[in-house]
């Protein structure tokens, strides 16, 4: 599946600024043209997408909840 085909229209196209990890869940600040976007995400999630700080990612944003696709 592509990004593309997700259906969230608030898509945020930056890079990871800090990632704050914790035991279970982690927080990501992503420096998006529109500021800082951070979401909470599962440290494994962080581990097998194999984020780091300088990854370019899309924040996905839908409701409350912020979600993290490698690109």
């Amino acid at each position: 599946m592509t990004i593309q085909a997700i259906n969230v229209r608030n898509q945020f196209r930056g890079k990871i600024k800090e990632i704050i990890e914790g035991p279970v869940v982690s927080e990501v600040d992503v420096e998006t043209p529109a500021g800082i976007v951070t979401s909470v995400i599962t440290t494994r999630s962080i581990r097998d997408l194999g984020l780091v700080v300088g990854t370019e990612v899309v924040a996905l944003v839908k409701a409350t909840e912020v979600s993290i696709a490698k690109l």
